[in-house]
């Protein structure tokens, strides 16, 4: 796969990509070129995609990244790892997933909007059964509260940009060759905000308890995570991300609440036991005060007569 751009130069394309637009209100000044009008209606329509065009670039992206990227294939260890993780996972919550593992040692994730989850290999080997499941949780998330739809949107206006920048440079081509590499170039570097991520790991939180998993497990993946990252973190990457070690703390918050009403309603159920067990007792015991004596006890007394 194409090496990822700095976030420095994501900015450089993204004005590439408002300087087309503004030069297309000098049209009596300027001739407007195929590309040019080509990259005005990629940056319309951006906007616009319905949901099957999206779900089909998430499709393409999966497909591209699966052809870029070493896969694990069925009976390797890591496939059977996570197929057996996923296995009660695959239409959750009404989504059509799919998942597969890239064996590269990234500490990542991957969720496209057609459903398509790609997990790396390193972040396999780093994490626990629980954990991994924590990180599948929030991988849904994106893709059921639609954020990796609006991070294809993001994508595909960059992408809108690119074109613009070919153009402007003079070439006529209406698709540039190997755009599909720079789309996906682009939705790597198009990141989920704070908020879409934090809403992310409240979903995965919630499917770990939803299906009777060690929610405490998402506090123990991020706090490796935020050892792994350190002190020293790019601010860039900072301003749009929550901090690990922040979620972290916010994943043993849930914990602590979770577990204080678990504690609730198993302290309730008790008393509620206790409670008709009392309650029978109580049925229970004027009915043996009035039973008859034993025939046993009534041939006794004949007898001594």
């Amino acid at each position: 796969m194409k090496a990822i751009t700095s976030l420095a130069c994501l900015a450089c394309v993204l004005g590439f990509a408002v300087t087309s637009q503004a030069q297309l209100g000098k049209i009596g000044s300027k001739i407007l070129r195929e590309g040019n009008l080509e990259a005005a209606e990629k940056t319309v329509r951006a906007a616009t995609l319905t949901d099957r065009q999206i779900e089909r670039l998430g499709e393409q992206t999966a497909q591209y990244m699966d052809a870029n990227n070493p896969v694990a294939p069925d009976g390797d260890p890591y496939a059977e790892r996570l197929k057996r993780l996923v296995a009660p996972h695959l239409a959750e919550d009404g989504l059509k997933l799919n998942f597969k593992v890239y064996k590269v040692a990234d500490l990542n994730a991957f969720a496209a909007p057609d459903g398509s989850v790609r997990v790396m290999a390193g972040l396999m080997d780093l994490m626990t059964d629980d954990e991994l499941r924590s990180i599948v949780g929030h991988e849904i998330a994106h893709v059921k509260l639609e954020q990796s739809k609006k991070q294809f949107q993001k994508a595909y206006a960059v992408s809108a940009g690119r074109t613009a920048a070919e153009a402007n440079t003079g070439s006529l081509s209406v698709i540039p060759e190997g755009e599909l590499g720079d789309f996906v170039e682009g939705v790597l570097n198009a990141k989920f905000s704070r908020s879409d991520e934090s809403g992310a790991d409240e979903y995965g939180f919630k499917f770990m308890v939803k299906h009777s998993y060690d929610y405490h497990a998402m506090e123990t993946a991020f706090a490796k995570l935020d050892i792994l990252a350190g002190p020293q973190r790019q601010d860039a990457l900072s301003a749009t991300h929550p901090d690990p070690g922040d979620r972290a703390a916010t994943a043993r918050k849930r914990s602590e609440t979770q577990d204080a009403k678990l504690a609730a309603e198993t302290e309730a159920k008790k008393l509620a036991a206790e409670g008709e067990q009392a309650e029978q007792a109580e049925e229970e015991a004027p009915q043996q005060a009035e039973a008859p004596q034993p025939e046993g006890n009534e041939s006794s007394e004949q007898a001594q007569k």
